[in-house]
């Protein structure tokens, strides 16, 4: 499905659907191309990495895949899915060589300036179904502002394990590569919990789980979540705490292009203080309203989505979240889910907006403790 000067409009054809509650129904998903390939990536050891508190430069390494790979494409839509310590994403023939280049310079960058070994790979959409598996897309709106996508089939998860097995690697690019990770920063604070416990949730089907109990299972614990007023989403209303100089600093300055890590330093400094004091006072800049951009900020978040399993970031009490517990437990015990949950005092945001004029800015989530990486972990531990 292409326009005339040859862009692909798959994804962009897909119909955004709003209700969270709904996700899993298979109408809203749609079967991606056979010509298509999905990019994987994640950090190696990332839980020994967690475990030296580097939970900021682990979100920043996931979330500037999705960064490069958008700014390769010059902006063009494409599926993708913040993972915490890793990102998934599909694109078509035509986007294939750039997505290549981006993901291989990002493997550089991560070794070198963040100091982590990123694994990334790219699996032709026929090579999944190869396996019996399917890989389906549907596109979800938290907001007016913004949609991101959804991916259903099993077959992600097959990506993702052929990945860690060495399969369909993408050699990281020479040292020095720069990606381009325009937008990409984390200059908001760490979110501490409103209700008590800021709590990551997986849950991903048990092996040979019948699929129609596994869709009650999610239904049940969405319908848990959303109908409970101790539990919503981790980013207060009047969006997260702004303090300078950021905590981020050094990761944005280590994104920026061009001269020495020094001068850009310098710049981001600058730069973010003029920020703070525009979004501290509401200073209207031009087109640019604080207020307005806070509140997308908030809207914009992706605190919940669904990629063969369910993630979620709540902020939730404690009761909410022994019935959540409750429910997967007893879930489990039926060998309809595997699940993994990890608890935490607050949550932390890495955030990439190409332009602050535009109101598709989006805001990945996680645990600040943590987040999904150890919910992983306690779901490993669960199948072991």
């Amino acid at each position: 499905m292409t326009t005339p000067d040859g862009t692909d409009i798959f994804y962009g054809s897909i119909p955004v659907f709003r209700g969270f509650g709904s996700l899993m129904d298979p109408a809203l998903y749609t079967r991606l191309p056979d010509d298509w390939t999905v990019g994987v990536a994640d950090i190696v050891e990332s839980t020994k990495a967690i475990a030296n508190q580097r939970y900021k430069a682990v979100n920043m390494a996931g979330a500037a895949v999705i960064a490069a790979v958008t700014n390769a494409l010059e902006g063009r839509e494409f599926p993708f899915v913040f993972g915490g310590d890793g990102a998934s994403f599909a694109v078509s023939p035509a986007d294939l060589p750039l997505a290549r280049e981006a993901l291989a310079a990002t493997a550089s960058w991560v070794k070198a300036d963040l100091d982590l070994m990123m694994r990334v790979a790219l699996v032709p959409v026929r090579d999944v179904r190869a396996q019996g598996l399917d890989i389906r897309v549907a596109r979800f709106g938290p907001s007016s502002n913004l949609s991101y996508a959804m991916f259903s089939g099993g077959g992600l998860g097959w990506a993702d394990a052929a990945m860690k097995r060495g399969e369909f690697a993408v050699p990281a690019a020479e040292p020095g590569a720069q990606p381009d990770l325009s937008g990409l920063s984390c200059r908001f604070e760490e979110i501490p919990s409103a209700r008590g416990v800021i709590l990551s949730v997986l849950v991903v089907p048990a092996k040979a789980a019948d699929p129609l109990a596994f869709r009650k299972v999610i239904e049940d614990v969405i319908h848990l979540v959303e109908r409970s007023p101790d539990a919503g989403r981790p980013v207060p209303p009047d969006g997260p705490p702004l303090r300078w100089p950021p905590a981020g600093l050094e990761y944005e300055a280590r994104a920026a292009r061009g001269g020495t890590l020094l001068k850009r330093r310098t710049v981001v400094l600058a730069f973010t203080l003029w920020a703070y004091v525009v979004l501290r006072l509401g200073i209207k800049v031009g087109g640019f309203v604080p207020k307005n951009y806070v509140q997308q900020v908030v809207e914009n978040s992706d605190f919940r989505k669904y990629d063969d399993g369910l993630r979620m970031i709540l902020d939730c009490t404690e009761e909410l979240e022994r019935e959540l517990s409750q429910l997967l437990a007893s879930a489990a015990s039926h060998r309809i889910v595997r699940y993994g949950l990890h608890r935490q005092d607050a949550a932390m945001m890495t955030c990439f907006a190409p332009s602050v004029m535009r109101s598709d800015h989006v805001h990945f989530i996680d645990g600040a403790r943590g987040g999904y990486a150890s919910a992983a972990s306690a779901l490993k531990a669960m199948a072991a």
